[in-house]
């Protein structure tokens, strides 16, 4: 299978995309809180769909997800994954609303948007990067927000996958706030999943077949 022939030299590509799109992320945060953000990718890695979910804290876990589909001259599915606690804290510093509970569904209108302006944010600074560097065009669909069991998440948005490839892109992402202690940075992850024959066609572009 193609995935198998990626080597650390496709990742680190990935991985130097992923930070260019982390620091565009960064600036539109930055913006929206009024405060200095700072994010990194510190690792990008293949892993298989039950890695993943162990990635995420296992089947189980409850996170608050970002899904979207990706169109265009890339074929796939994003997610954003983020702990609920974690996002609990993000969007309460965010809005300045020490109520907000995703978990037990203790969310506001502005609450649900300001999670799902995160996704957009995110997914969008990292999908333009990779446009960038590969001039593909690529182009995401609305972000559908889901708050639930890993498992779940997952499972929804490889319905239409139908299982026809083994393996995903997983982009860590750290997000530093300067208030922040050291130590509390928010971690998410991206779970990329071209379509088998996208993982060709972004390769090729970037020069690293």
């Amino acid at each position: 299978m193609f995935e198998k022939q990626i080597t650390s030299v496709h990742l680190d590509v990935l991985r130097e995309i992923g930070n260019i799109g982390a620091a565009h992320a960064a600036t539109a945060l930055s913006m929206l809180l009024n405060k200095k953000i700072d994010m990194n990718v510190p690792k990008v890695e293949m892993v298989t769909f039950d890695e993943m979910m162990e990635l995420a804290g296992g089947a189980e876990s409850v996170v608050a997800g970002i899904y979207l589909r990706i169109a265009g001259d890339v074929n796939g599915s994003m997610f954003f994954v983020l702990p609920v606690e974690q996002a609990n804290q993000f969007i309460r510093r965010l809005v300045q609303d020490d109520q907000i509970d995703f978990e037990k569904a203790k969310v506001t209108e502005i609450g649900a948007s300001a999670l799902q302006e995160l996704g957009n944010i995110l997914s969008g600074s990292y999908l333009s990067a990779l446009s960038d560097f590969t001039k593909l065009n690529i182009y995401p669909s609305v972000p559908a927000l889901c708050v639930d069991m890993v498992g779940a998440i997952i499972s929804f948005g490889l319905v239409e996958l139908s299982q026809i490839s083994d393996y995903v892109i997983v982009i860590d992402t750290a997000i530093n706030e300067e208030e922040m202690e050291n130590g509390k940075s928010v971690h998410g992850h991206f779970f990329l999943l071209p379509d088998p024959e996208s993982f060709q066609t972004i390769f090729q572009a970037l020069g690293v077949e």
